[in-house]
C-alpha cells in the first residue's frame, strides 16, 4: 500500500493553507497516487509530493502542473500562488520561481552577518544554549568571568545576546577597552551616572578600587561631588545602582562586559594604565561588598599576555571559560532556528553543506553567518536554498564576494581611498594575527569620496560606524578577503611605520604641538619616504613641523659653527704672537678633533641600527665608516648588528609575517631546526615545513618542503644524521619524516602522545633512539624511535609543579633536562628511559625558565628565564651542582640560549630584540664581548651554524637572520652587502665635518 502523507504543521501559516488546499484538490480528483500524477505532470513523484507538504513553497511551474494533473483551474490557483508568495516573503515575489529576492523584502533579516549578536537580537541567537547556562552560572557563582575563545567563536555573541538577557535589564554596561581603557571605562561609568569622566578616569588611574562600591555616600549631585572629592570614585557603582529601587530581596548588581580585551595590549600603549585598568576590573568583582559582576571577553592566542598581568594571572585559574567550536547539532539550531522564527525554510541540501562547511572549523560562526545573510538576500519565496548559498560565493567566499562587489563599484580614486581606510582600521599582529582597530574619525581625512567609501562600505555590513568611531565588522574580514591581506603584506615595514607616525601625530597634537615629541632625525628621514598620498593633512603637518624644527636646528648649529670659527681665528692669531704656546694650540686642536670624530661616530653608529631596517645598504656603509673612525665597542656592535640586518637582502634569509605565502628563496617561519653539520635548515610554518641548505647561508637554497594536514606545528628537531625529522603539533601528536632526500620527505609515523595540555618544545637524543616532549600538563614523555616507523611510548616523567617548556639531552644521551614555570630546571637520569628519575634541582630562577643548552662537552648547562638573565650550572659531577655564573644584559625575558661547536661562545636572545654574546672559556667568569640590536624587535629562537661564530635566530615576526659574532670575517665581507656607495649628501648628513671617505668605493 501507498504510504499515507505527513499531517500538515497547523502553525505553518500561508504554506499550510496552501499545501492543505492542494491535498484537498487531489482528493476531489479522486485520490490519484502520485506515480500517476507524475505521469500526467511530467515531473517526479517527490516532486509533486513536496509540493503538498506544506515545508516550502513550490515553483510556480510544478503548482501548475499539479492543478493540471487533478483537473483544476490553472487561472485560479495562478493567483492563489501569487497571493501565498506575497505573504510568505512580505513583498510582491515573481511569478518566475527562479526570481532572486536581493532587497529582502523590507523585512528584518534573521541573520547579523559579519556584526556580532547584540542583547536586541536575542530573540534570533541560538545554538549556544549550553555554554549561555554555563557561563551565566559561572557569573552568580564566581563574580569574575573570563571568556577565552578563537577569533570568530562566537564569545561577544554569546555575552551580548546570550548572557546579558539572562541578567535585569539595564543592569550591563558593555565597552570595548581602546587604546586608553581606563578613560574609556570612566566615559562609560559616568555617562551612566550624569558626571564628567576626567575625575572619573584619574581616580582609576590612581585606585584600582575605585570601581567597586562602598558604604556611605556624599551629598549633592555625582557630579559635583567628584569635582569636590575626586577620590570618591569607588562610590560609582554604588550610586549608579542607588539611582533605581531594588528589583527584589537581593541587592541590584552591575554586570560590566569588556569585549575585545585584547585591545588592551594590541592599542594601549601605557604598560601603567593596562595594569590599573586590570586591577580595578579584578578589585571589582572581588571586593567582599562587591555589588559588580565582571565578564571578559578575549582572544585565546592571548592567554599568555594576560598571565603577564599579574591580579588576572592570580584570578584566571578559576575565572577562565573557553569557547570551543560548535557542534553538528548546534550548528543545525543556529541555521534552522532563526529562520524558523522569521516563517523561512531552509533546504536540508543547503543546511548538510553549511553544516559540513562550519563543522569543526575554529573562527567559522562570522563567516557563517555572513554567509546565510547573503542568502537570505537571495532566497526563493519563503525558502533558503542551497542556490541561493552558491550564488552568494559559498561559506568563505560571500565575504569575499560582498567584499569585492564594494571595490569593484568604487571608481579609481574611491578605491585608493578604501585602500587606504580598511588597512588604517588593521592592528598589524606582533606575533599574534592581525586585529582590527576602533579608529577615531578625526584620524581620518574628511572629504567627500572618504565619507562616500565609509556609507558604503557600512552599508554593505563591512563597517560599524558611530558617532565617533568607526571600525572593521568582523576580524573574520581580514582572514578571507584576498585584497586586503594583499595590501596589508605590501610592505608591513611602511604600515607600521606610518602606524607609529599616526600615533606621533596624535601624541603631538595632545601636548599642545609640543616641539619636544617631534621626529628628527632617522625616524623624520624614514617617515619622509612613505607616499604623500597615504598621509592625512594632520600627519603632513606633523611632519612639516619636524622639517621645520630640524632647520632650526641646522641654523643654530650654522651659528655654532660660525662662533667655533671665530675662535679658532683668535687661536690663530695667539698662535703668531706667542710661538711658545704653538705646541700646546695644535695638541689641543688635535684632541678636540679626535673627541669631535669620536662623537660624531658614535651618533652615526646609533643611527646605524635604527636605519638598518629601512636601507640595509646605507646602514652598514655608516656602521663601517663609524668603526673605522673610532673603532671600540659601540662602534662594533653597531656594525655587526647592521651586517646581520642587512643579511636579509634578497638573496639571503629573509622575513615574513604570519599567515603570508613565503617566498621561494626566502627562509621564514617560527620555528627553526638545524642538523648536527648545520648545512639543512628546517623551517616550521603553521602546518607546513620548508628544508633549505644552508652551506652558504647568504645564498640559501629551497630543498623540498610537506606538510602536516594543515595541523599547525609546535616544535621540530632533527636526528642527529639528518635523515629524520622529528616534530609536534597542535593536535598533541607526534610526527616522523623521512628526510634522506630533502625535495621528497615522506611521512613515516603520527601518534598521538597522551599529553593533556598543548605541547611546547621536542627534543632528539644524540645517538637518534630517543626523543622527549614537553607540554603544559607539566610532564615530560620519553619516546622510543628506533623504529621510526613505529615510535614508542617510553614513560612520563613528573614532578614539575607548573607548564613545562624547554627540554634538552646531554651530549652523552644518559641525562635530559627540563624547565618549567614554576621556576626549577630538573636533570633526569635516563640511562633506564622506563625507570626514569630526577638528579637534580637546580633553583635559583626567580621566574619562568624559558631555554636551556648544554655544552658540547656536556659539563656545563645554559639556562635562560623570563627574570631577563641567563644562568651558567656546573653539571660535570652529578647529583653535585653549583651555579657558575649569571648572564644579565637583557631587559626584558631571555627567550634563547646556544653554545658555538667550540664551546667557548655563548649567545643569548630575548624579547628586547638584543643578541648577546659571551666569551665562556672561562665558565665560572663569564664575560660580555657584544650586544648585537636587531630592530625589528623579539627575538625567539637562536642556533649555531657550522661556521664558527656564525648563529641563526628566529625572531617573533618571522624573520629569519645570521649573526656573524667574528669581527675579522665581519670587516672583511661587510662590503659584499652593498649595491650602491654612499652619496656625499648622506655622508654630510650622517658624519658632518668629516672628510668624505666612502668605506666600499667605486659601487654603482
Amino acid at each position: 500500500m501507498p504510504r499515507g502523507e505527513i499531517p500538515l504543521d497547523p502553525e505553518g501559516g500561508p504554506l499550510f493553507e496552501f499545501a492543505a488546499r492542494l491535498r484537498k484538490l487531489r482528493e476531489q480528483a479522486g485520490r490519484p497516487t502520485y506515480r500517476d500524477l507524475a505521469q500526467r505532470a511530467h515531473y517526479g513523484i517527490a516532486t509533486l509530493s513536496s509540493a503538498a507538504a506544506g515545508r516550502q513553497l513550490p515553483s510556480l511551474a510544478v503548482t501548475l502542473a499539479y492543478v493540471r494533473a487533478c483537473g483544476g483551474d490553472e487561472r485560479e490557483w495562478k493567483v492563489i500562488w501569487q497571493r501565498t508568495a506575497d505573504a510568505c516573503s512580505g513583498a510582491a515575489a515573481s511569478a518566475d520561481a527562479g526570481t532572486e529576492n536581493r532587497n529582502g523584502g523590507g523585512s528584518k533579516p534573521p541573520y547579523v552577518g559579519l556584526f556580532a549578536f547584540g542583547e536586541a537580537d536575542a530573540g534570533f541567537f541560538f545554538g549556544r544554549e549550553k555554554l549561555t547556562g554555563a557561563l551565566v552560572e559561572h557569573l552568580k557563582e564566581k563574580r569574575l568571568l573570563v571568556l577565552f575563545g578563537a577569533s570568530g567563536s562566537g564569545k561577544s555573541s554569546v555575552l551580548r545576546a546570550g548572557v546579558i538577557p539572562a541578567f535585569p535589564d539595564g543592569s550591563a554596561l558593555v565597552f570595548t577597552p581602546g587604546a586608553h581603557p581606563l578613560e574609556e571605562c570612566g566615559s562609560r561609568l559616568t555617562s551612566r551616572a550624569g558626571t564628567v569622566p576626567g575625575p572619573v578616569h584619574a581616580g582609576l588611574a590612581a585606585e584600582p578600587e575605585t570601581l567597586t562600591s562602598r558604604a556611605g555616600t556624599v551629598p549633592g549631585p555625582v557630579h559635583a561631588a567628584l569635582a569636590a572629592e575626586p577620590e570618591t570614585l569607588h562610590r560609582m557603582v554604588r550610586r549608579i545602582l542607588a539611582g533605581r529601587p531594588d528589583t527584589g530581596p537581593a541587592p541590584e548588581e552591575l554586570l560590566v562586559v569588556v569585549d575585545q580585551f585584547e585591545e588592551v595590549f594590541t592599542l594601549c600603549r601605557d604598560m601603567r594604565e593596562r595594569e590599573r585598568f586590570v586591577a580595578a576590573l579584578v578589585h571589582a568583582a572581588q571586593a567582599p561588598d562587591s555589588r559588580t559582576r565582571v565578564a571578559i571577553a578575549v582572544r585565546s592566542d592571548f592567554y599568555t599576555h594576560c598571565t603577564r598581568l599579574p591580579p588576572l594571572a592570580e584570578a584566571l585559574p578559576h575565572a577562565h571559560h573557553s569557547v570551543g567550536p560548535m557542534t553538528a547539532e548546534e550548528l543545525r539550531a543556529a541555521v534552522v532556528q532563526p529562520a524558523a522564527r522569521c516563517r523561512l525554510t531552509v533546504e536540508s541540501a543547503l543546511l548538510t553543506a553549511l553544516t559540513a562547511d562550519a563543522h569543526g572549523r575554529p573562527g567559522a560562526l562570522p563567516l557563517l553567518s555572513h554567509a546565510l545573510l547573503e542568502t537570505w538576500k537571495r532566497r526563493r519565496g519563503n525558502a533558503l536554498t542551497l542556490a541561493g548559498y552558491r550564488a552568494a560565493g559559498g561559506f568563505e567566499g560571500a565575504l569575499t564576494q560582498t567584499a569585492e562587489e564594494l571595490h569593484g563599484a568604487l571608481d579609481d580614486n574611491r578605491q585608493e581611498v578604501a585602500r587606504r581606510l580598511f588597512v588604517r582600521l588593521v592592528a598589524l599582529g606582533e606575533g599574534t594575527e592581525d586585529t582590527k582597530r576602533r579608529v577615531p574619525r578625526q584620524e581620518l581625512d574628511s572629504g567627500p569620496d572618504t565619507e562616500f567609501v565609509l556609507e558604503q562600505a557600512t552599508r554593505a555590513r563591512l563597517l560599524t560606524a558611530d558617532g565617533d568611531h568607526v571600525e572593521i565588522a568582523h576580524e573574520a574580514l581580514i582572514r578571507c578577503w584576498p585584497r586586503l591581506a594583499g595590501w596589508l603584506e605590501e610592505d608591513r615595514g611602511q604600515e607600521r611605520l606610518h602606524r607609529a607616525l599616526t600615533e606621533a601625530t596624535t601624541l603631538w597634537e595632545s601636548m599642545d604641538h609640543d616641539p619636544d615629541t617631534l621626529y628628527r632625525g632617522a625616524r623624520l628621514a624614514a617617515a619622509r619616504e612613505l607616499p604623500p598620498k597615504v598621509l592625512t593633512a594632520r600627519e603632513r603637518a606633523f611632519l612639516d613641523a619636524g622639517e621645520a624644527a630640524v632647520q632650526q636646528a641646522q641654523q643654530r648649529d650654522r651659528r655654532r659653527l660660525r662662533r667655533l670659527r671665530r675662535l679658532a681665528g683668535a687661536l690663530v692669531v695667539l698662535l703668531v704672537c706667542a710661538v711658545g704656546a704653538a705646541g700646546f694650540a695644535v695638541q689641543a686642536q688635535d684632541t678636540v678633533t679626535r673627541q669631535r670624530n669620536e662623537a660624531v661616530a658614535l651618533r652615526a653608529a646609533a643611527e646605524s641600527v635604527r636605519l638598518s631596517q629601512h636601507s640595509p645598504s646605507l646602514a652598514v656603509q655608516i656602521a663601517l665608516a663609524a668603526y673605522r673612525q673610532s673603532p671600540q665597542g659601540r662602534t662594533r656592535d653597531a656594525l655587526l648588528s647592521t651586517l646581520s640586518v642587512a643579511s636579509m637582502g634578497s638573496k639571503a634569509l629573509g622575513s615574513r609575517p604570519a599567515g603570508q605565502a613565503p617566498a621561494e628563496h626566502t627562509p621564514a617561519g617560527h620555528a627553526p631546526a638545524l642538523t648536527a653539520d648545520g648545512r639543512t635548515l628546517a623551517m616550521a610554518d603553521g602546518s607546513r615545513i620548508v628544508l633549505w641548505d644552508v652551506s652558504d647561508p647568504r645564498l640559501p637554497r629551497r630543498l623540498g618542503a610537506l606538510d602536516a594536514d594543515g595541523v599547525g606545528l609546535n616544535a621540530i628537531e632533527f636526528t642527529e644524521d639528518g635523515d629524520t625529522l622529528v616534530g609536534t603539533g597542535a593536535d598533541r601528536e607526534l610526527r616522523l619524516w623521512d628526510v634522506t632526500d630533502p625535495r621528497h620527505p615522506v611521512l613515516l609515523a603520527k601518534r598521538p602522545t597522551g599529553h593533556a595540555g598543548p605541547l611546547y618544545s621536542i627534543a632528539v637524543r644524540r645517538d637518534g633512539r630517543m626523543a622527549a616532549t614537553s607540554s603544559f600538563d607539566d610532564t615530560i614523555r620519553l619516546w622510543d624511535i628506533t623504529d621510526r616507523a613505529r615510535p614508542r611510548k617510553l614513560g612520563t616523567l613528573t614532578g614539575h609543579e607548573a607548564n613545562v617548556k624547554p627540554v634538552a639531552f646531554s651530549p652523552d644521551g644518559r641525562t635530559l633536562a627540563s624547565g618549567s614555570d614554576d621556576r626549577h630546571v630538573r636533570i633526569w637520569d635516563v640511562t633506564d628511559p622506563h625507570h626514569a628519575v630526577p638528579v637534580a634541582v637546580l633553583t635559583g630562577h626567580r621566574h619562568f625558565v624559558d631555554a636551556l643548552a648544554y655544552s658540547p662537552d656536556g659539563r656545563t648547562l645554559l639556562s635562560g628565564s623570563d627574570d631577563r638573565t641567563a644562568k651558567l650550572w656546573d653539571v660535570s659531577a652529578l647529583p653535585r651542582h653549583r651555579e657558575l655564573g649569571e648572564l644579565a644584559k637583557h631587559a626584558d625575558i631571555v627567550t634563547g640560549v646556544a653554545f658555538a661547536p667550540h664551546g667557548r661562545t655563548a649567545v643569548t636572545v630575548g624579547v628586547d630584540g638584543a643578541v648577546n654574546v659571551w666569551d665562556v672559556t672561562d665558565r665560572a667568569h663569564p664575560t660580555h664581548r657584544a650586544h648585537l640590536t636587531n630592530p625589528r624587535g623579539t627575538v625567539k629562537e637562536v642556533r649555531p651554524l657550522a661556521a664558527n661564530g656564525t648563529f641563526l635566530t628566529v625572531t617573533a615576526h618571522y624573520s629569519v637572520q645570521i649573526w656573524h659574532t667574528d669581527l675579522d670575517r665581519a670587516l672583511a665581507d661587510a662590503c659584499d652587502h652593498i649595491p650602491t656607495t654612499i652619496g656625499r649628501d648622506q655622508w654630510t648628513r650622517y658624519f658632518p665635518r668629516l672628510d668624505y671617505a666612502p668605506p666600499c668605493p667605486r659601487r654603482t
